[in-house]
């Protein structure tokens, strides 16, 4: 089974070379590593070249959004089941890539995800924030609850019957398609609880300025994918709470 990861990436140099090292040292052979760069201008495009043995594709060129890169990545993506890592963010061990492929022999499974943590940008080794998702139940989406997207990873076909990301949406996307397939999924849907991912604060969607505009797009998501309303999204928010608060 081969798994596909997809980074996007764009004027990153100072952390790329960390995520690109985070994959390459997955112990899981079977593996891609598409890298789709936004004709970064900062050195980043000169990174990803030394790296460039290491990864299926790369590609280097103008883009829309993060959601269009992301895009790009899965139309060139062969494996059976693809995933996504920030340039800013790495595995939490090399392992990582062989327990969701453990996952995946099961053909029944349709999807896998697991725990993330929020980092410090300068102090990568000082968390602040555990996500802790717990298992799934497709009720638990009229409640708020998402697992973390960096974790998510699904059978490529899954992409192929419910589309990519909607460019439409500029910061939740991600949280559309995770709706969009969660709630319409044939297949089980396998929690690892563990933490999988180490992600960089810091992020488009975690900026305060940005929250009014997440909120907007985050409602239009949910009465589309006829999910649920403003009690949902107030749930979806005050579900993070605990996130500050737990360690382990």
């Amino acid at each position: 089974m081969k798994v596909s990861i997809i980074t996007v990436t764009r004027n990153c140099v100072g952390t790329v070379a960390e995520c690109l090292a985070s994959v390459a040292g997955q112990t899981y052979p079977h593996r891609e590593h598409i890298v789709i760069d936004g004709a970064s201008i900062d050195g980043t495009l000169e990174v990803l070249e030394t790296w460039r043995p290491q990864l299926a594709v790369l590609v280097s060129e103008p883009d829309r959004s993060s959601y269009d890169a992301l895009n790009k990545g899965i139309a060139r993506a062969s494996g059976d089941v693809v995933g996504l890592l920030n340039a800013d963010d790495r595995y939490a061990g090399p392992g990582v890539l062989a327990r969701i492929a453990a996952a995946f022999a099961d053909p029944r499974v349709a999807a896998v995800y697991g725990d993330l943590v929020y980092v410090s940008q300068a102090d990568t080794g000082r968390v602040i924030r555990y996500w802790r998702a717990g298992p799934y139940h497709p009720r638990r989406l009229a409640r708020g609850w998402m697992p973390p997207h960096p974790t998510l990873y699904l059978r490529r076909e899954l992409y192929e019957r419910h589309g990519g990301f909607d460019l439409g949406y500029r910061i939740a996307a991600d949280y559309d398609l995770m709706l969009r397939v969660l709630s319409r999924i044939n297949g089980q849907v396998v929690y690892l609880p563990e933490v999988l991912v180490r992600m960089r604060l810091g992020g488009t969607s975690n900026r305060s300025r940005n929250l009014l505009q997440k909120s907007s797009e985050d409602y239009q998501i949910l009465r589309r994918n006829r999910i649920g309303g403003l009690g949902t999204l107030l749930l979806k928010n005050v579900q993070k709470l605990p996130q500050f608060f737990r360690r382990s």
